[in-house]
C-alpha cells in the first residue's frame, strides 16, 4: 500500500510504502508522479519504506521502467527506513544518481523530520 504523507507540498512529495504494493497501484502512483512532473519539472520525492514493505514482479518493473524513463525530473530522494539492506543499497546506488544530477540520501526512521528538511531544501 503507498500513501501520500501530509508533509508533501509544492515540487516534493512524500510517500509511505508498506504492505504488499501491486501494479495497480504502482501505475496510480505513476500518474501522480507524472502529474507532478508535467506542473514542476523537477520533483523531490521522500519514500517511508515500512518494515513489511513487499513489491510484486510486475509493479518492481513498472517502478524501475518510470525511473529510467524520468532521471531527468528528480533532483533530491530521501530514502527512510529502518533497513540495513536499503542502506546499503542507497550507499551503492547514490554515487549513480549523483552522475544524473540526483541528490540520494538515507535516511533512518527517527530521522524523518531531518529528511524531509533535506528533501524541501
Amino acid at each position: 500500500m503507498i500513501t501520500k504523507l501530509p508533509e508533501s507540498e509544492g515540487a516534493t512529495i512524500g510517500i509511505m510504502v508498506t504492505g504488499k504494493v501491486d501494479e495497480a497501484e504502482e501505475k496510480k502512483w505513476i500518474s501522480t508522479f507524472d502529474a507532478l512532473i508535467k506542473q514542476h519539472d523537477k520533483i523531490n520525492v521522500l519514500v517511508l519504506i515500512g518494515d513489511n514493505f513487499d513489491i510484486g514482479l510486475k509493479a518492481a518493473f513498472e517502478d524501475i521502467k518510470w525511473t529510467f524513463g524520468h532521471l531527468e525530473h528528480m533532483d533530491k530522494l530521501a530514502l527512510v527506513s529502518t533497513s540495513c539492506v536499503i542502506k546499503w543499497l542507497v550507499e551503492i546506488d547514490s554515487p549513480f544518481a549523483k552522475m544524473v544530477n540526483i541528490d540520494e540520501k538515507y535516511f533512518d526512521v527517527n530521522e524523518l523530520s531531518k529528511a524531509w528538511a533535506w528533501v524541501k531544501s
